[in-house]
């Protein structure tokens, strides 16, 4: 990964040479514009790759026959005056006019609203966000409302955000929008999640959309969804990119030539779509096709044919995460306090809690569901409770230590294991190298052998229920436990220790029925 980012000279000059070769003749009569932004200088933070970004794409989009705009560092009335004047010119260009918009910094979204942060924002606190931030939408709304034939928005900003320490939390990463008429959107990161921080001096995700570009021959869906496999395979899954369109219509940046030889293993997504999943022979083809899809069915298929697979950890948070944001997006559309409502009643805990109070706020509704309000349909299915480990966190990501590791079933003896805890590995709790084997064979709660439940109840009277059965042995019943209890506690095996002495580590299904069936106390 390093060596990826260290991009040389040599190089990027390859790059562009490769573009202007493969770039399509008709270029001259069609009209492209590109904007290009990048801030790294902000006052609580300096990013290392987000200047060097945008002059990575400019350059890329140069080469590929747009008239790029580029800037670097803009404060909140620059930013304004530079898109105004950009989506001026687009415009004046006519029907035929294709406009792509690149801004890389640092990104935030509140109250289901995206914000791009100029230079000289100080975001001290959550409510500060809405004025010293650029609304996303104060542009993209303008944008799609233009002839133009093709409008494209790449936001290179989801990251972690050092922004807004006090008052309220912000959900992290960037919200899910739903692109308007001829217009495809772009994320470096999928909706609500973060990309990881990088040394630089080159980003993961300016690196493969460059590298895509220059390849040529490939169509908006198809380049975006080799982009997101290219930066999952250099991040090691850390950040997945989203992208979303409604042009109609292929469009490509870059054509290549027609004596160029043609792109190695290259899928068009359209042959994916129409493929079950079953149909891939390996885990590592069936997840790499998921990821190009990036759709919630084809991540609940994954799941369903290689639930132990090493990827299916990953693909459970990257459903658990659409699902949330699908869920949210549809309660910021329909803007009703009964949607508010049934995203708290589903997700207590989840990223969007504070931005539903908001809106709640907003529209003058009490925080306080109402006691017959009818829960709002949101069109998918409710979240599985395994899912809600991965959404209820402070920041999502899938790298580091926020991604949640699988928990461990607690020991029955001694309860470790439990909150990643190591498991137990007292030789009295364990049998052949595994797990506690009374958890599994003699437990009084799970067994169906009475024999091993009562071969438990024999070393562990203290731990049964208020009311034991009535099919328990005599001296293992309420109130009698409680003497046995006694006499136990002066034995002299007992004295001295926690634990009780160890039991036979080869009692087998088949000795446990040669167990007397009234064991008596031990002296």
């Amino acid at each position: 990964m390093v060596g990826l980012q260290r991009v040389t000279l040599s190089w990027l000059v390859a790059v562009i040479l490769s573009m202007t070769l493969f770039a399509r003749v008709g270029h001259a009569a069609e009209l492209r514009f590109a904007l290009v932004i990048g801030n790294d200088e902000y006052k609580s933070a300096k990013l290392t790759t987000s200047a060097n970004d945008a002059g990575l794409v400019a350059d890329a989009l140069s080469a590929a026959g747009f008239t790029v705009t580029g800037a670097r560092n803009l404060d909140q009335a620059t930013l304004r005056e530079t898109l105004r004047e950009f989506l001026g010119q687009v415009a004046a260009a006519g029907p035929d006019a294709v406009a792509l918009i690149y801004l890389a910094s640092f990104g935030v979204q509140f109250a289901g609203e995206n914000y791009f942060v100029p230079i000289d924002a100080d975001l001290a606190r959550d409510v500060d966000v809405p004025l010293q931030a650029m609304r996303v939408s104060d542009f993209t709304q303008p944008l799609a409302a233009l002839p133009g034939r093709v409008k494209i928005v790449i936001l290179d900003a989801a990251r972690q955000s050092p922004f807004a320490r006090g008052g309220q939390p912000l959900a992290s990463g960037l919200a899910l929008v739903d692109p308007g008429a001829g217009v495809a959107i772009a994320f470096n990161a999928a909706p609500g999640t973060i990309g990881p921080d990088e040394p630089g001096p080159y980003g993961s995700y300016a690196i493969a959309l460059t590298e895509m570009i220059a390849a040529g021959g490939l169509s908006l869906d198809d380049l975006f969804a080799r982009v997101r496999l290219r930066v999952s395979e250099v991040t090691n899954g850390g950040e997945v990119p989203w992208y979303a369109s409604q042009i109609d219509g292929p469009f490509f940046i870059t054509e290549r030539s027609a004596d160029a030889p043609p792109t190695p293993n290259v899928v068009p997504l359209a042959n994916l779509r129409g493929r079950a999943m079953r149909s891939y022979s390996n885990a590592e083809d069936a997840y790499a096709a998921a990821l190009a899809l990036d759709s919630m069915e084809g991540y609940e298929q994954f799941l369903a044919l290689y639930r132990s697979s090493p990827y299916s950890r990953r693909v459970a948070a990257m459903l658990a995460v659409r699902r949330e944001e699908i869920i949210w997006r549809r309660c910021v559309f329909n803007n009703t306090p009964p949607a508010y409502w049934s995203y708290l009643r589903r997700y207590p805990n989840g990223p969007h809690v504070w931005d539903a109070r908001r809106r709640l706020a907003m529209i003058g509704a009490p925080l306080d569901p109402a006691p017959n309000f009818a829960f709002f349909d949101f069109g998918v299915p409710p979240p599985p409770s395994n899912e809600m480990e991965f959404v209820d966190q402070p920041v999502l990501m899938f790298w580091g230590r926020a991604m949640p590791r699988r928990r461990r079933r607690p020991c029955t003896f001694c309860r470790r294991g439990r909150a990643n805890s190591p498991p137990c590995r007292r030789p009295r709790h364990r049998v052949s190298g595994s797990l506690c084997r009374l958890r599994a064979l003699a437990s009084f709660q799970l067994s169906s052998n009475r024999h091993a439940r009562w071969q438990y109840a024999r070393h562990h009277p203290e731990r049964l229920p208020a009311e034991s059965p009535s099919h328990y042995p005599a001296p293992f019943r309420r109130p009698a436990v409680r003497a046995h209890r006694a006499d136990l506690a002066q034995s002299p095996e007992r004295r001295g220790s926690a634990h009780p002495p160890p039991v036979s580590d080869q009692i087998t299904q088949k000795n446990t029925r040669d167990l007397h069936l009234h064991p008596r106390p031990r002296p």
